[in-house]
């Protein structure tokens, strides 16, 4: 009987975690990967450390060589070879060897079995002057060597990056940190685009104290040329921003030309079609990472998300597919982290904005802001947490959090519980690592738990800030006062917490009242106070801290009196 003949069509993540799984359960099979660069199985999530030289040499970024693939598990690797076609009657790929002797050669390659894995492309939009020396984008491992040449050999003093998401804060770190004076351009009006506005802002505020430009809600309209070798972005607003050297950050598109020219169906988010085991319309051919699309698993729609932990998950459930194993992707939540200058910014699940924009309206959401560890061991740093969660039955939908330490291995708790359809019932008992210097005996992901279950047993009703204006409610200032002094909410009734009990009459009975205090404690015992009162109490989640976060993006309407 002949082998069977797996052909896999890119070698970074995906690709080359579906050769290697493959593999670990199939001796017999030939496997052959082919891909268009120069290396396979590399870590293109540290590229913007290599130009920024965290990273000295670039072969630390190689996961896995060709030799490595060929010596230990018997997988032919066949780098700079462009796969140009797929016949699906025929079976076979049309490749190109881009180093052949006098030219491109190209030839026919049968298969047995397919694994589309050609990720996703930076997106390059047709602008003037987007070709200009010294506009770069970073997906590969020459892409970054290209750009440390072009610094290590011109010196420049200016950098402009394109874009304010994950690799664009990335790249603006490590620019600054090689000494250039570096400029964000994001069309958006925060840095950040999954988070939330009011949870983006920490960021944007903690990268213009280490000195980057950061320019919001203006988008590239085209580049110049100017004096010179500088280059000059043109804004949509008409500015003008000159540097040295341009990164365009703007984002990715799935790469599927491939498939839609072989017929195979793309989805209404631009990615390849695929079923729970990765299978494509075709049965003879599976996809995997940036260019296919995937559940969600908070909205259940459709989804395209490029990074390397679906990607190689996806790549271990083809190939065991592909050998006949049950099995089936779970999907997808987005789980994701920056660093940038020391502050750490995490999430995982659904924002607000997306719950909104898949019309879910049944959540509620909680903000807290607790220490990383017991606020009486030295060195306490403050988290800002967000949760999100269902109304009906509890179910943790999404978090974001900010801070310097201790910030992903809350997400990641809570992004572990989303995955298992857990609730904050869940979270409030999760039982977690404490000492001192780790933790609290009530961790941050316990509290934000608690909170939200107080909210759904009736035993602390929240109250949004985004709401004021709509339920008409008398605002209760409880902290002392000092810090009422050095700001508070226009119009709101200061009593503080420890004059409370003999000063409640001062309240209306027959209006709602929201209390608020610094960030959420107080207020949450004053409320308690005053439902065993009578009084219709509501706290105002994360306190004056997020209250000041929400006016400063514009979701705040009440006015601050300082």
């Amino acid at each position: 009987m002949p082998r069977r003949r797996v052909l896999i069509v890119g070698g970074v993540a995906g690709g080359a975690s579906c050769a290697a799984r493959l593999r670990r359960l199939d001796e017999e099979s030939e496997i052959v990967i082919f891909d268009r660069g120069a290396h396979v199985s590399f870590a293109n999530c540290g590229l913007p450390y290599f130009v920024g030289n965290v990273i000295a040499d670039e072969r630390k970024l190689l996961v896995a060589s060709a030799q490595l693939f060929h010596d230990r598990f018997a997988i032919a690797v066949r780098t700079r070879h462009e796969v140009l076609a797929i016949d699906r009657l025929r079976r076979t790929i049309r490749v190109r060897d881009l180093d052949a002797p006098g030219g491109a050669a190209e030839r026919d390659e049968p298969y047995d079995v397919l694994v589309l894995a050609p990720g996703a492309a930076p997106i390059r939009p047709p602008l003037a002057g987007i070709d200009l020396p010294g506009i770069f984008a970073v997906r590969t491992i020459p892409d970054s060597v290209r750009i440390r040449r072009w610094i290590d050999e011109r010196k420049p003093q200016r950098a402009l990056v394109v874009g304010g998401g994950f690799i664009g804060l990335e790249m603006a770190e490590n620019l600054t940190a090689r000494g250039l004076r570096t400029t964000v351009l994001e069309k958006l009006p925060q840095v950040m685009p999954p988070f939330d506005p009011e949870m983006a802002l920490e960021v944007a505020e903690h990268l213009r104290r280490f000195d980057v430009d950061l320019r919001l809600g203006d988008g590239l309209a085209r580049f110049e040329r100017g004096e010179g070798e500088v280059l000059v972005a043109i804004t949509e607003s008409g500015a003008r921003v000159e540097s040295d050297l341009v990164i365009l950050a703007i984002g990715v598109r799935p790469e599927t030309e491939l498939a839609t020219k072989a017929g195979l169906p793309v989805g209404p988010r631009g990615g390849i079609v695929v079923d729970a085991a990765m299978r494509t319309a075709d049965p003879a051919i599976w996809a995997v990472g940036d260019a296919v699309e995937v559940r969600d698993v908070v909205t259940g729609q459709e989804v395209i998300v490029p990074l390397a932990g679906p990607a190689n998950r996806q790549g271990r459930i083809a190939a065991a597919s592909i050998c006949g194993r049950p099995c089936g992707f779970r999907g997808v939540q987005a789980t994701a982290v920056v660093g940038v200058f020391g502050l750490a910014a995490a999430c995982t699940g659904a924002s607000e904005k997306g719950l909104k924009r898949a019309g879910v309206t049944d959540f509620a959401k909680v903000y807290l802001h607790p220490g990383h560890h017991a606020a009486y061991y030295p060195g306490a740093q403050p988290i800002r947490l967000k949760l999100l969660f269902s109304v009906a039955d509890g179910r943790v939908l999404g978090a974001q959090a900010v801070g310097t330490e201790g910030v992903e291995k809350r997400i990641d708790v809570i992004a572990a519980v989303i995955q298992l359809g857990g609730t904050v019932y869940d979270l409030a008992e999760t039982e977690l690592c404490y000492a001192p210097q780790f933790g609290g005996a009530k961790d941050p992901v316990n509290l934000a738990g608690m909170i939200a279950a107080n909210h759904l047993d009736g035993l602390m009703p929240l109250a949004d800030w985004q709401a004021l204006e709509r339920i008409g409610a008398v605002l209760l200032d409880v902290r002392d006062a000092e810090e009422y002094a050095s700001g508070h909410v226009e119009g709101a009734v200061h009593v503080p917490l420890s004059e409370l009990r003999r000063r409640h009459g001062e309240l209306p009975q027959e209006r709602p009242i929201a209390v608020y205090c610094g960030v959420g404690q107080r207020a949450y015992y004053a409320t308690r106070f005053l439902l065993q009162r009578g009084y219709r109490a509501a706290n105002l989640s994360g306190g004056y801290a997020t209250y000041r976060a929400l006016q400063a993006v514009g979701l705040a309407p009440p006015k601050t009196h300082s």
